[in-house]
């Protein structure tokens, strides 16, 4: 944990919210406030999650999911220095900028997907597709699912194709062979394994 994360737990744990929690309630809360802090920038939204967490951290304790979703927002806030909502309006004013200005950079990320799947360790395009979306939505401080919006459409645009079918034939020329390749190579190290260890005596 940094230095800056470890002041904002030490202040959220003496909050007027935090002081009223137990340990176990204070690390169960500010670990949801994460995860949903985690869902807004991934897709920009909070309200399912907020949902479902407040009503399981509330289940086995003496307050109601309202209580415990108060508790979740009041502990985000400290975690985070805004509000869930403050937070997703800022990443979707900044992904409409980026929608305007922003064609250069999405292509950008768009075509890094490729040397991903046939580079390297290659890997198939959902998770090319996400590293690359992760990427551009750090960089931008925008949602990883605005990216991956943005990336398809720049690349649309420039290449007249969609990227997920370009993107799949690279996957079948490139990634696939090299699985199917792992596979059959572990496969063939279980067997020897096998075949060499000694049977046990009855």
């Amino acid at each position: 944990m940094t230095d800056n994360n470890q002041t904002r737990q030490n202040e959220a744990r003496t909050s007027f919210t935090g002081k009223r929690l137990t340990a176990s309630q204070f690390d169960e809360s500010w670990a949801v406030a994460g995860i949903i802090e985690r869902e807004i920038h991934n897709s920009g939204s909070f309200r399912e999650k907020l949902t479902d967490y407040s009503h399981a951290f509330s289940r086995s304790e003496k307050f109601d999911q309202m209580n415990g979703e108060t508790i979740i927002r009041d502990i985000f806030k400290s975690r985070t220095g805004q509000t869930m909502n403050q937070m997703r309006e800022g990443l979707m004013e900044r992904e409409a900028t980026l929608r305007d200005t922003g064609q250069d950079q999405a292509l950008h990320h768009a075509r890094s997907i490729k040397g991903m799947i046939k580079d390297g360790e290659t890997m198939p395009f959902y998770r090319a597709y996400d590293h690359a979306a992760v990427q551009m939505a750090q960089q931008h401080n925008i949602t990883e699912t605005g990216a991956k919006t943005l990336m398809k459409d720049a690349f649309a645009h420039a290449e007249d194709r969609e990227l997920y079918e370009a993107s799949k034939e690279l996957e079948q020329q490139y990634h696939t062979p090299k699985r199917e390749a792992e596979r059959v190579a572990r496969q063939t190290n279980r067997k020897q394994t096998v075949a060499r260890t000694p049977a046990r005596r009855m």
